[in-house]
């Protein structure tokens, strides 16, 4: 559950929801983490949005698209009843240029899509997820939009990519001497942050050390039945939380809920029961690629 959370009020056990995570397209992988498709059944879904470090792209079908700018705490919405989402959740840093806008005037905010990009645009995305026949082909068509404009797009900055990877959970670093690394002053780091990603390299290596303790304790939780399961104290420590008590505080800072309230009484599961498996192995995998060798 490193995105999001979700909980319902009572009601019938047949009133089903349903979240779908998948990898996005090769030609994406770069920008986007993970691609994802929600569906709501009778009754309104409350949704935590936790921060990631990116953006994301919510495109309600028959709806107007939205982006959630990157988030500093919980966002907590009400997605209507029979209501379809599909999403696209970008890595930190990779996004701005497709957007057209400097992502430090998107932090903690929600805005449609219209306001980015021109409005033909975006009427014509909305226009073509409405003609799609299910969630699945308006993913795709989501997709292909995404990679037609990134052909038209400027790259990333190379400068913020580097740090990004470098402040991936498993290998510490301070600041001073990632600058130091880059071969660039601190001050300069954050100005070249700030509209890549929205967030101070700081802001972001404490959101991306959280990601990496809910990516862990998922992974934990999906292979508990061949393997013994780690103890939160573990897990927070392979992410370089000090103690438990600095992870406590961390996660009721970021997603306003204790480690056991956001994930669902054995601190090791997703209390929603949504599958986030693309979403927390595409993390895992990124960190430990960048992970030094020792």
């Amino acid at each position: 559950m490193d995105e999001s959370d979700g909980s319902r009020p009572p009601g019938p056990a047949d009133d089903p929801d349903s979240y779908v995570e998948r990898i996005p397209t090769p030609a994406l992988a770069g920008r986007v983490r993970t691609v994802w498709v929600q569906q709501t059944g009778v009754r309104p879904y409350v949704q935590r949005n936790l921060p990631t470090g990116g953006v994301e792209l919510h495109c309600p079908l028959g709806g107007v698209p939205t982006v959630i700018g990157p988030l500093t705490t919980a966002k907590v919405t009400l997605l209507p009843s029979f209501s379809t989402v599909v999403g696209v959740r970008f890595w930190p840093g990779s996004a701005a240029p497709l957007f057209g806008v400097p992502f430090d005037e998107l932090v903690d905010r929600t805005v449609p899509l219209d306001d980015l990009w021109r409005h033909s645009s975006a009427m014509r995305l909305g226009e073509l997820l409405a003609a799609e026949p299910g969630p699945q082909s308006a993913l795709a068509t989501v997709q292909r939009v995404l990679i037609d404009r990134q052909t038209r797009a400027a790259d990333p900055d190379p400068v913020v990519s580097a740090a990004v990877c470098r402040m991936m959970p498993w290998q510490p670093v301070e600041i001073r001497d990632l600058s130091s690394e880059l071969m660039i002053s601190s001050s300069q780091l954050r100005r070249r942050f700030l509209p890549a990603v929205g967030l101070g390299p700081k802001a972001l290596q404490r959101t991306l050390r959280f990601q990496g303790y809910l990516a862990l304790a998922q992974a934990a939780a999906a292979t508990s039945a061949r393997r013994p399961r780690a103890g939160v104290a573990d897990l927070a420590a392979d992410v370089g939380y000090a103690d438990h008590a600095h992870l406590s505080r961390e996660c009721r800072r970021i997603s306003g809920l204790t480690p056991h309230e956001l994930l669902g009484g054995g601190s090791d599961t997703c209390r929603c029961a949504h599958d986030h498996a693309a979403s927390y192995n595409s993390f895992l995998g990124a960190s430990r690629r960048h992970a030094p060798v020792g």
